[in-house]
Order: C-alpha cells, then sequence, then structure tokens
C-alpha cells in the first residue's frame, strides 16, 4: 500500500470516527436539553389500565388483555397497538376515553405480556384472528368501535377481509391511525425521494427474506451505544419536537420485541396487500395521518380515504408515525369529534397530557 493510500485510509476513518462521536454527542445533548423540560417524565407510560384477563386466541396464543370504563356508555372502545409495541402505547387514549367509554386494550400476539405465536404463525390473518377472539371475548353483543394504529390498522383491515358481516352489525366505526392497506414500501420510500427509493427498495426486499441479517440489524441498533436506537427511532417515528420521554418509551417497547415478531412481521409488512378488504369496511372511518409520517405517509391515508365509501380523513400537522403519543391532544380532539357523530361520545377528557409549557393534568 503507497504512502498516500495509508493518509486517504487514515483520514476517512478519523472522519467515520468523528461522525461517530459526533451523533453520539448530539444525542447525549439531545438528551440532557430536553429532560429537564420534558413533562412526560412525569407520567408512567407503562401503566395498564383496569382489569387484567387473558383470552386464548383461536389457535391457543394467549393474549393479554385489560380493560377500563363504564360499560353502556357508548360503543366499547377496542385499541389495535403497533409493530413492536404493545398496549401501553395507547396511554392518552385510555386516559381520556375511559371516563365515558369501555376502553379494551390488548398485546398483539408475541407482543407486550401476551405469549408467543403458537405455531409461529405471525401473520396479518391471524392477527386479524386475534381480534375477532378478543371481540368475542370482551363484547360479544356490545357496540364496538376498532381503533388501529400503524400494524393495528392493518390487523383491523384483515379482521374486515375474515369477517365483513361484523360490519354494520358489531362495528359501528373504524379509526385507522398511520396505516396502510398495500405498496407500503413504495410509499415510504417515495416519501424519501426518488433516489433514495431506487437504492432502498431491493435492500428492503432482501432484508425481508434474510431473518439472520434483520436479526443483526436489530441487535446492532439496540446494542450499538451512543443513543443510536433513540435517534433512529426519533428520525423515522416521530415529528422534530416530539418528546423524548415519547420516544424512549417507544425504543423500550421495541427493544423488548422477540426476533421472531421483527422478522415475521416485517416481511408480513413488506409484503402488505391488503386493499380487497376495503371494500367489507362500510362504516363510517376515521383515517389519521401525521403530515411528517415517514412510514406511511399522507399518501397512504389519502389512498384509504379513497377507497372507503364513507371516510373522513384528519392530518395532524408536525405528527409522525407515533401521532397518538406525540400528537395525542389532536388525536383524542379528532377521536372525540368522530365518536360524536357516531352518536356516543362526550367532549374528551384531559386525562394525562403533556403541553408545550410544560405543564402535566391528571
Amino acid at each position: 500500500m503507497t504512502r498516500r493510500a495509508r493518509r486517504v485510509m487514515a483520514a476517512g476513518a478519523g472522519a467515520a470516527a468523528g461522525l461517530t462521536v459526533g451523533i453520539g454527542a448530539s444525542v447525549y445533548l439531545l438528551h440532557r436539553s430536553r429532560r429537564a423540560a420534558d413533562p412526560g417524565r412525569a407520567l408512567d407510560l407503562e401503566e395498564r389500565p383496569g382489569e387484567q384477563f387473558a383470552v386464548t386466541s383461536f389457535d391457543g396464543t394467549d393474549l393479554a388483555v385489560n380493560a377500563v370504563g363504564p360499560e353502556g356508555g357508548g360503543p366499547t372502545l377496542i385499541f389495535v397497538h403497533g409493530f413492536t409495541l404493545d398496549m401501553t402505547a395507547w396511554h392518552f387514549q385510555w386516559k381520556c376515553f375511559s371516563h365515558d367509554h369501555r376502553c379494551v386494550l390488548f398485546d398483539q400476539r408475541g407482543h407486550g405480556r401476551s405469549g408467543p405465536a403458537a405455531g409461529g404463525d405471525y401473520s396479518l390473518e391471524a392477527l386479524g384472528r386475534d381480534l375477532k377472539a378478543v371481540l368475542d371475548a370482551v363484547a360479544p353483543d356490545q357496540p364496538v368501535v376498532l381503533i388501529g394504529h400503524s400494524l393495528g390498522g392493518m390487523a383491523v383491515l384483515s379482521f374486515a377481509n375474515l369477517h365483513p358481516e361484523e360490519f354494520g352489525s358489531r362495528v359501528g366505526g373504524v379509526v385507522l391511525a398511520n396505516t396502510s392497506a398495500g405498496d407500503l414500501l413504495k410509499a415510504m420510500l417515495g416519501a424519501l425521494g426518488s433516489r433514495a427509493g431506487t437504492y432502498l427498495a431491493p435492500w428492503a426486499h432482501r432484508l425481508s427474506g434474510n431473518p439472520a441479517r434483520l436479526h443483526r440489524l436489530r441487535q446492532g441498533l439496540f446494542h450499538g451505544g451512543a443513543g443510536l436506537a433513540f435517534l433512529a427511532a426519533r428520525a423515522t417515528n416521530f415529528g422534530v419536537d416530539a418528546p423524548p420521554s415519547v420516544v424512549e418509551h417507544v425504543v423500550r417497547l421495541a427493544s423488548r420485541a422477540p426476533a421472531e415478531v421483527w422478522t415475521d412481521i416485517f416481511t408480513s409488512l413488506v409484503e402488505l396487500d391488503l386493499g380487497h378488504a376495503l371494500r367489507h369496511v362500510t362504516v363510517p372511518a376515521l383515517i389519521v395521518a401525521g403530515d411528517v409520517d415517514r412510514l406511511t405517509p399522507p399518501s397512504s391515508a389519502l389512498a384509504l380515504q379513497g377507497a372507503l365509501p364513507d371516510a373522513r380523513m384528519v392530518v395532524l400537522t408536525g405528527a409522525g408515525h407515533c401521532s397518538i403519543l406525540e400528537r395525542h391532544e389532536q388525536f383524542n380532539d379528532a377521536v372525540a369529534d368522530f365518536l360524536r357523530d357516531l352518536g356516543g361520545a362526550s367532549a374528551p377528557h384531559e386525562g394525562s397530557v403533556l403541553r408545550g409549557s410544560g405543564s402535566v393534568r391528571r
């Protein structure tokens, strides 16, 4: 190797090291500067509400379920969380709506306190059948509104495809937040720009077919040091001013998700095709999008709205993919308006609220 080549390599290594240190320092300073002003520090975002019980799904998988709130005060609200999260992602929603509604939350198979999938089935069909099992157990003959975020919205659509007879009978409305029915990868990469899509689309497809590589990526993300997981979560899931407490909550939940949840469900997401299920959603629907959502951009929400017979769409300013956490007040207001129009809701209660002033309301 020539002296010039050695100098170039040394300079490159130094630049890489400097970049790594710079990223780590930036994350550290971000934590330090935002921690004191973040009212979310005063909240127990891991709190699980009310009564706890288990539901056994169609294949023997045990699902952890919690229910809180009065019965008979309007439709029961069924909350279905997103990929690698658990029911605690709905903290601000059950705090808000459980004064007037029975709120039912459950951990999807392999997530949170639910058991691993019996037989290793993490397909979207299995998630739809899990939702059916929960409905039959907790609201066998009560009207319900299904509220799904991200993967949870896809589970709702899978349920619609499997049980169209439920819509207009037991199911009176649906809320689909930060989700999609198909072409997820195309929409996500389109939001990043055509040049990024050209390089990342083949990589994502290869990754979905290589569980070992995806597992190594996951390990590197959560054990890479220097706040790498926090930085990645903030960049992909949130707007620029999301409270660090909710970003950290999402990172904690994602780090607990088993490897098979990451690998098997990621493949289902890359291959997502639920457009045929939309014709079965014959009830009023609320579509919620974040204007800076990089995973399910507003174009995905527009596609849902255009395919559903009775849908309204709300775009939350400054919200990324986790609008239920970072823009929970606006999200809850939109849901309250929707429920009111369905004929079963009063004004939302504040519950636990993060405010820009730094105050915490309960």
